[in-house]
């Protein structure tokens, strides 16, 4: 099965208001995630740390499109049983989203997942493009025509979710199968960062940054400058044009990823 190649960046801020970053995100070959923490005295930063490192074990070749789906409903009980086992962290939860290298039929796809609002784009040839959609409050809102997206951003239930990892009945999950295009980017990352920048705005530093890590320091520092409210975290996977010898060498090296914890006030 042919391998297309891909470089990755990697940013994550605790953001300009809070004091704990409860984002996660892994950085893999075959698997790129990003989970947003929700939930008081820390369980936030438990519960994606728990679905992190439940989807960091699905980094391996020949992946199937229903190891993604089972490994997420196995993170969901995993966060329900913390919950149960922690009374003090009862009610935990996150969001998650990512990308992933799926064989269907011999052929390398992309698979596309998320529950919850962190999102995962994908910019082709200058245009970018939600490849999720977001599982909150505000977003049925815009689907029923009561209300716009530039609306949305400012709406007082913007930061309620409807789906979300931790739940009994187990959430739905979403997960798209695309195929894959040379010198395509996808952009993974947490509602730190939309809810901050518009798309047009994340378009447009895309368009003025080509190397993955700068891009995603640069999205990070626009959000972390238009407010920062909330922890911020954002993955670059941009995809070889061509295969070569080096795009080969980055699969099994993928480029180390950048984390800031906090930055000076």
């Amino acid at each position: 099965m042919a391998v297309i190649g891909v470089s990755v960046g990697a940013c994550t801020d605790v953001g300009a208001v809070r004091s704990l970053n409860e984002d996660r995100y892994y950085v893999g070959t075959y698997i790129w995630v990003v989970a947003d923490g929700m939930g008081g005295h820390a369980a936030g930063e438990v519960a994606s740390e728990i679905v992190v490192g439940q989807l960091r074990e699905l980094d391996y070749d020949h992946l199937e499109r229903q190891a993604v789906l089972d490994s997420l409903l196995a993170a969901n009980t995993a966060v329900l049983d913390y919950g149960y086992q922690h009374p003090e962290a009862r009610g935990l939860g996150s969001t998650v989203t990512g990308l992933a290298r799926i064989d269907i039929g011999g052929a390398e796809h992309w698979a596309v997942f998320n529950v919850g609002d962190s999102r995962v784009y994908r910019s082709y040839q200058g245009v970018l493009s939600r490849a999720t959609l977001d599982h909150s409050e505000v977003e049925e809102l815009i689907l029923q025509g009561v209300i716009t997206p530039e609306q949305a951003r400012l709406h007082s239930s913007r930061s309620v979710v409807t789906r979300s990892i931790g739940t009994d009945p187990a959430p739905q999950v979403d997960l798209w199968v695309l195929p894959q295009t040379p010198g395509e980017r996808f952009v993974i990352c947490s509602d730190g960062l939309t809810a901050e920048l518009s798309d047009d705005a994340i378009a447009t530093i895309l368009d003025h940054c080509h190397d993955s890590e700068v891009a995603a320091r640069s999205l990070v520092d626009a959000a972390w400058e238009a407010g920062g409210s909330d922890n911020i975290s954002v993955l670059i996977v941009d995809v070889a044009a061509d295969l070569t010898d080096s795009d080969v060498e980055e699969i099994t090296n993928p480029r180390s990823s950048l984390r800031a914890e906090a930055r000076p006030q």
